[in-house]
């Protein structure tokens, strides 16, 4: 039997951030998105009740911002210089695993799960971006 191992590449710590940043986006998007389907959610979407208010359009540009920056981030990981990424990751992780910390007291159970995947990710960027390698240990 020919076995061969198999290539391992090591991955630089942006590309792992903005993996990360992404994989948080994708569980944002799909958490509010099984939100919808809450008993009464629409219903309240059509009265006016936005995700932090009564709708208007500050509180959706407010929202927007919210979700805008974490999207940014997929991107800023991989361009900007590593001193600013590393203490941008780390505040921004910070600052979203809060939100998110703040947001799942009374949740449902599916809104806690994504909510502790997210959490994860997020101490994930921030362990990361932490613990970036310096030119001397690369």
């Amino acid at each position: 039997m020919n076995s061969t191992a198999l290539a391992d590449r090591k991955v630089d710590v942006k590309m792992k951030l903005s993996a990360l940043w992404a994989a948080v986006m994708f569980c944002y998007i799909y958490g509010d998105y099984f939100g919808l389907y809450v008993p009464g959610q629409l219903k309240g979407m059509l009265a006016g009740q936005g995700p932090i208010g009564a709708t208007s359009q500050g509180t959706l540009v407010a929202t927007s911002i919210l979700l805008v920056i974490p999207s940014i981030m997929v991107f800023l990981s991989l361009v900007l210089l590593p001193s600013l990424n590393r203490r941008v990751n780390i505040v921004l992780g910070v600052i979203y695993t809060i939100i998110v910390l703040v947001t799942m007291p009374g949740a449902w159970a599916f809104y806690i799960l994504m909510s502790i995947v997210e959490v994860t990710l997020q101490l994930l960027i921030v362990w990361y971006a932490w613990n970036w390698p310096s030119e001397a240990s690369v």
